[in-house]
């Protein structure tokens, strides 16, 4: 099984080790259209659905990462969902399509993961919260029980997201 992620920077390069280190991929490339380690430009996604019928976005911003979500699914790539072996996501939790969960983070009871989430290590997604899609959730950051995150969010380092202004 090959996997494809979209964007061969710092981010692409934590993608790549955290799927190395799940053991379910064969081969697993890059698109870039700036990085040379990447075997083709983002120009030519379709190209590659053949040879890498799974792909990810490894790109930071909330809207670049949508986009191109869309664009591969509208491919025919399905969506992986990377999930570090070191994390722990309880079995009542769902997590959605193209989703990174990194080690050491945590999904409580009744959580709810949106599609295009990055779940940074060591963060905590407290039970019955939900964070919509293509948010964000930076290394050590909490969010609080029973919130919902908006679409789009970043949640830097350390912060505490309880929902309240």
């Amino acid at each position: 099984m090959n996997l494809l992620i979209i964007g061969a920077g710092q981010y692409g390069m934590v993608v790549r080790e955290i799927a190395q280190a799940t053991g379910r991929f064969d081969k697993i490339d890059f698109l870039d259209d700036n990085n040379a380690v990447a075997i083709d430009s983002t120009n030519n996604i379709s190209k590659w659905v053949s040879e890498y019928k799974i792909a990810i976005v490894a790109i930071g911003k909330a809207d670049v990462r949508e986009k191109y979500l869309t664009l591969l699914k509208q491919c025919g790539y399905e969506l992986a969902t990377i999930i570090h072996p070191d994390a722990y996501i309880s079995p009542t939790a769902t997590i959605g399509s193209g989703c990174v969960i990194e080690p050491k983070a945590v999904i409580h009871t009744d959580v709810r993961i949106g599609d295009g989430c990055f779940i940074s290590a060591g963060a905590v997604v407290n039970h019955n919260s939900v964070v919509e899609d293509t948010c964000h959730i930076n290394c050590g950051a909490i969010i609080a029980s029973g919130v919902i995150v908006p679409k789009g969010i970043k949640v830097d380092y350390g912060l505490v997201f309880t929902g309240e202004k």
